[in-house]
């Protein structure tokens, strides 16, 4: 196909780990895809170099021609983000601080390069729920909704804030950092944000310390070859499922305290609908969605509140690409 689809854009779902681009067609079609390891330890140059070359290559795999301007670019990267000056200000994952990411880009792509949109990852993944996973437009206790919580839950929490229909970034460009938030000033020091004790990543660690204490649980044998270290959401699904005692406890545990700590933000902004996504809620499914939005209904006021719906991802693991694709389309 030659020449520019109308209305198809680029998102590029930036990670510590691994990157991807995707060629995304108005209704949310992926006409090209493109996957790499981002190599922050190689340097900024080097992952702006392959960001550039996969973007070049998935518009080449959706037809684009070679010649002229690329479609939009939009991209949803870890860390706080300056979304008005393109710049990345601090990605502790990417070891990234005041890294001027879109005019590096720009620079990459030479005579092709088109607009590009940066912001945050959890940002772009609350966009892709809010324009292209079913939530615009929705009604909750009879009334159109406008404002949206967006909350990931993975190695880390990240979370995104849509309010009156805009992505809300916050004077600070840092709202939604809800995983950072002391949540539980009562807790022991490294143990009071939200994400230290609600993340997969702190899941996972206190099972191994458990177990590591001699409690029993399943998976001891459930794990391959028996080694902890490799524990996987997959793997606490199944132990789950399969009634283990201590890998219930756990996660019940810490599906409550994110269900409480949410319900302060839903409780502050009267939020009326969030959405869960991220590798362990879209691994443990509606048990997890369920507890959470049970811990936090417990919690919120007016009573009127508890009408608020708590729902899983609809997008999955493509909601920040597509959100990233989106983000130009953002008021």
């Amino acid at each position: 196909m030659s020449g520019e689809r109308e209305g198809v854009r680029i998102g590029v779902d930036l990670g510590g780990t691994h990157f991807q681009v995707g060629v995304v067609a108005p209704g949310g079609e992926l006409l090209g895809r493109e996957r790499g390891k981002t190599g922050a330890d190689d340097g900024v140059e080097a992952v702006v170099r392959r960001l550039a070359e996969s973007i070049t290559a998935a518009a080449r795999e959706a037809g684009l021609d070679d010649a002229g301007a690329l479609p939009p670019v939009g991209i949803g990267a870890p860390g706080v983000i300056d979304a008005a000056g393109g710049t990345v200000v601090e990605a502790p994952n990417l070891r990234w601080n005041d890294v001027p990411l879109g005019a590096m880009l720009r620079d990459a792509l030479g005579d092709r390069a088109p607009t590009i949109s940066i912001d945050n990852d959890v940002n772009a993944a609350a966009w892709g729920e809010w324009t292209l996973g079913g939530h615009n437009g929705e009604t909750v206790a009879g009334r159109l909704v406008r404002d949206m919580l967006a909350v990931w839950v993975g190695t880390g929490i990240g979370g995104g804030l849509v309010l009156d229909g805009h992505l809300y970034r916050g004077h600070f460009n840092s709202a939604g950092e809800i995983g950072h938030a002391p949540a539980f000033p009562a807790f022991p020091l490294g143990r009071r944000k939200l994400e230290q004790v609600c993340s997969r990543h702190f899941v996972q660690s206190r099972l191994r310390d458990l177990i590591a204490g001699n409690t029993r649980s399943l998976l001891s044998e459930i794990v391959a070859d028996g080694d902890l270290d490799t524990l996987t959401a997959a793997d606490l699904a199944t132990a789950y499922e399969r009634g283990d005692e201590l890998t219930r406890r756990v996660l019940d545990e810490s599906a409550d305290l994110l269900g409480v700590a949410l319900a302060t933000t839903v409780t502050t902004l009267s939020i009326p609908l969030v959405v869960l996504g991220g590798g362990l809620v879209e691994t443990m499914g509606d048990a997890y969605v369920n507890r959470v939005a049970a811990a936090l209904r417990a919690d919120v006021f007016p009573g009127g509140v508890r009408a608020v719906r708590v729902v899983p991802t609809a997008l999955r693991e493509n909601a920040g690409l597509l959100g990233a694709a989106m983000l130009g389309k953002t008021g």
